[in-house]
């Protein structure tokens, strides 16, 4: 399986979440939090008309010094962070050198949040140890262990991991 920006978010975010999904057991179609990122994802895009498809990933918008990739919460900014970097890699690899911005919109918040990233070599060796790490955890027999913390409640694999 070619390695996407949601596996590298899930990488970070759970391991378990990252193996099913990367494994194809989705579940994600039935979760209200990911219904409402896609929603506010859709709304963007058309607002803007700026979300790009490119191979197996999803820009959510470039500009000529931008990749921004918007997150409705910033619950987990270093898996955003991991995501981000990946287009930025893939994009620089296509020959198209850009930074990179993570925006978060809470619910109750008047400020956007607002993060830039640098593409650096150190980084790009990070990333690439990153996804072969994914790698092999999608190739494993077993599933990896719940994490069982709070944040699993909202998770799309709860009941698959708790019922």
């Amino acid at each position: 399986m070619q390695i996407n920006g949601t596996l590298v978010n899930y990488y970070f975010h759970c391991k378990r979440q990252c193996y099913l999904f990367g494994n194809r057991i989705n579940f994600e179609d039935n979760s209200e939090d990911v219904n409402i990122g896609r929603a506010l994802h859709e709304e963007r895009a058309i607002q803007d008309n700026t979300e790009l498809a490119l191979e197996n990933i999803r820009l959510d918008k470039i500009t000529e010094e931008y990749v921004t990739e918007t997150k409705k919460s910033d619950a987990d900014v270093e898996a955003a962070k991991w995501q981000l970097i990946l287009y930025l890699k893939i994009l620089k690899d296509k020959g198209i050198v850009r930074k990179g911005r993570l925006e978060f919109i809470e619910k109750r918040k008047t400020e956007k949040e607002v993060i830039i990233i640098e593409l650096t070599k150190e980084l790009e060796q990070q990333l690439e140890k990153h996804i072969k790490e994914i790698e092999k955890l999608l190739e494993q027999d077993e599933i990896p262990a719940i994490l069982n913390k709070r944040s699993c409640k909202k998770c799309a694999y709860y009941e698959f991991c708790y019922i």
